[in-house]
């Protein structure tokens, strides 16, 4: 006999608890990019493991060389599903400082002008909040129950946001004790503030970072102005041969591997009512840039990409110097799809550089990460009883989106565990994560816990 209702109720009442204990993980400055914080990165992961220890679950922490694992088990019934739940404890950093309304690491509840409450502060939205949705959900059904519907492992990560170096050696690890029928992730988001979301694909991602060097030392540039290669020159011309002036990526063999959206799932895309001028219009753009000839859906979810994240070389500071700089650099992404090679996509970005380098100049190459795109079987079963439960609580369809984003696990979990999963998540577009005033609407919150807690039951 289900109890669901009665849970429900618990979790609306115990809503107030909810906000107070993410507030307290929100007070933690675990941000994973920063070694001055690794001390805070380790009392975040210590506050999970006691939160999940009196929650029920059997908790630890587990060193790593870089930040702690959090790894906590949880028995169902017999012959019920096991399902790994993952998230990640770690931030980003805060900067620029002066730009936050309220403190990043001094959470509120801010009303806005038209009602709506807030919960404001760095990783309440990512993934501080959305992981904990799902443990309010757990911490709900224990209280009314003292179980679980499902056997359930946890699994919080403290470098999602520093690129996750730990990550491999620790799945290789704990591979046994981690395998489960499939994985759920909330690290994602929401159609609209009204409708929930599925993702069924990601985007894969190659980091890398190119310097070209030159003259042994920075050079006077009336002295040496144009007799000495000039490594920006160099390096923003071949920056600029990146693409073509349809957009596309002029790398050889970039584009091996790239399927066509079937036009059943573009069909079904245009019925989500996307607006291109409303999606460019909030960041104050007009004009879709890109591939000529496709929809900005497309582009941004099914489309590989190649952009220059940073760039740097000479003389950037206050005043003006006349200098020919002795090396410059450049960060590039590669979003890729369908069965782009990251390993390879990789390559064709070095070749393409050192085909074009000219003599006395040369290039250094530093990797920053790579992943494959990944597509998930929309007929799993989890996945229409998780769409049913989602239908449930918020009452619409649920939207089966794809995500221009990479979340490299994912593939960690489908290559190492041999484990689908379900990418659920209850963010908004504006919720600014990665950027000053990051928060999280109470509103979705409180229906996410409300969702994890219906899905659980319909998963067992």
């Amino acid at each position: 006999m289900s109890n669901l209702s009665s849970i429900l109720e618990r979790v609306d009442d115990n809503l107030e608890g909810a906000v107070a204990r993410l507030f307290e993980l929100v007070r933690i400055e675990s941000i994973s990019t920063d070694p001055a914080h690794a001390g805070d990165c380790a009392a975040a992961a210590e506050w999970l493991a006691k939160d999940l220890i009196e929650i029920g679950f059997e908790a630890q922490v587990v060193a790593t060389k870089g930040h702690p694992m959090v790894l906590a088990h949880h028995d169902g019934p017999d012959g019920a599903p096991h399902v790994l739940f993952y998230g990640h404890y770690d931030v980003q950093p805060v900067d620029p400082i002066e730009l936050w309304e309220c403190p990043p690491f001094e959470p509120q509840v801010v009303t806005t002008p038209d009602g709506t409450k807030h919960l404001t502060g760095r990783g309440t939205s990512d993934d501080k909040g959305q992981l904990m949705t799902f443990v309010e959900a757990c911490r709900a059904w224990k209280a009314e129950t003292a179980s679980l519907p499902i056997a359930v492992t946890i699994l919080f990560e403290g470098e999602e946001e520093s690129g996750s170096h730990s990550l491999g050696p620790f799945l290789e690890e704990y591979a046994e004790e981690l395998k489960a029928d499939i994985a759920l992730v909330c690290d994602t988001g929401m159609w609209d503030r009204s409708t929930p979301a599925i993702s069924t694909s990601l985007r894969g991602l190659v980091g890398e970072e190119v310097i070209i060097n030159a003259a042994s030392r920075d050079l006077h540039s009336g002295m040496y102005g144009s007799a000495a290669a000039n490594p920006i020159h160099v390096l923003t011309r071949m920056l600029g041969e990146l693409h073509d002036h349809d957009g596309m990526v002029t790398l050889p063999g970039f584009y091996d591997g790239v399927p066509e959206v079937p036009d059943e799932i573009k069909e079904m895309w245009k019925g989500l009512g996307f607006s291109e001028s409303v999606f460019l219009g909030e960041v104050g753009l007009s004009v879709p840039a890109g591939e000529k000839g496709r929809t900005v859906l497309e582009q941004t979810w099914s489309r590989p990409t190649a952009e220059i994240n940073g760039i740097w070389g000479g003389y950037a500071g206050e005043g003006f110097k006349t200098v020919i700089p002795a090396k410059a650099g450049a960060k590039v992404s590669f979003r890729l799809v369908g069965e782009q090679n990251p390993d390879m996509i990789r390559e064709s970005f070095r070749e393409f550089v050192r085909a074009r380098l000219p003599g006395d100049c040369k290039a250094e190459f530093h990797t920053h990460g790579g992943s494959a795109a990944i597509t998930l079987d929309v007929d799993m079963p989890e996945l229409k009883k998780a769409t049913a439960a989602l239908k449930d609580e918020w009452g619409k369809d649920t939207a089966l989106i794809a995500m221009g984003g990479s979340i490299p696990i994912v593939g960690d979990f489908q290559s190492e565990l041999g484990m689908n999963s379900l990418l659920i998540g209850f963010a908004h577009a504006d919720d600014n994560i990665h950027s000053p005033n990051e928060k999280y609407d109470l509103a979705s919150f409180h229906k996410g816990i409300r969702s994890w807690t219906r899905i659980l039951e319909a998963l067992g």
